[in-house]
């Protein structure tokens, strides 16, 4: 947890804003990443709150060893995994995604992926789904950091964006009432541009495809 007292990043006071903890909660939307220039980026609740579906499935059977799941939302990924028997955690910045995430039978904690976790360098995979690669809005620091997270001869799955985009911006969270809270930064990154972005942290390619028009890619440090 962070440090009694310690300032608080604008992603992590974005993501406990009641917005999100309310979407969370009762299991569905609307909720929105909005830019500064009124575009609205759709998160998908109703789909994170239900059970792994066949896409997911598509990245859940690439997992080898323990998972490490940043970002986990309400746990769906985590608890999948825990019911096939994998030794998996997820972190999450809001504490009621950690709390449905444990009520539907995984570990998590609320924690930022930037603070200090458990087996560090020793995760077998981290997993950076639905979106993701977004968190700090700086996607080669975050894939610098995965490579901190996971063992040498580690996975990092990636769902990337389905379409040809790689930019950096600020959003608030809004419930289709308007943004709540400071704007943070965010990114979106597609599938070349995270094939570049990965080679600037010590990734490589190892794998790519699409699932019910969501696009995965698997990357080691071979």
């Amino acid at each position: 947890m962070s440090a009694v007292g310690a300032v608080v990043p604008p992603t992590v006071r974005a993501w406990r804003a009641d917005p999100y903890a309310d979407a969370l909660r009762s299991g569905r939307g609307p909720l929105f990443l909005r830019r500064g220039d009124g575009w609205l980026l759709p998160l998908d609740v109703e789909r994170w709150c239900a059970a792994p579906d066949r896409a997911d499935a598509t990245a859940l059977d690439r997992c080898r060893g323990p998972v490490l799941d940043v970002g986990c939302g309400p746990g769906r990924l985590v608890a999948a995994l825990a019911a096939l028997r994998h030794t998996a955690l997820g972190v999450d910045v809001n504490q009621a995604a950690v709390d449905r995430t444990i009520r539907a039978g995984g570990s998590a904690l609320c924690r930022s992926v930037f603070e200090p976790l458990p087996r560090e360098g020793a995760w077998g995979t981290v997993l950076l789904m639905d979106g993701n690669i977004g968190i700090g809005g700086d996607p080669v620091a975050l894939l610098r950091r995965a490579a901190e997270l996971a063992r040498p001869d580690g996975l990092l799955i990636v769902e990337a964006a389905p379409h040809d985009v790689d930019e950096r911006v600020e959003v608030r969270v809004d419930d289709g009432h308007g943004p709540q809270g400071a704007p943070f930064p965010w990114a979106r990154v597609g599938r070349r541009a995270l094939a570049a972005h990965a080679a600037a942290a010590g990734w490589r390619v190892t794998r790519a495809w699409h699932a019910s028009h969501r696009t995965f890619v698997e990357l080691s440090r071979g």
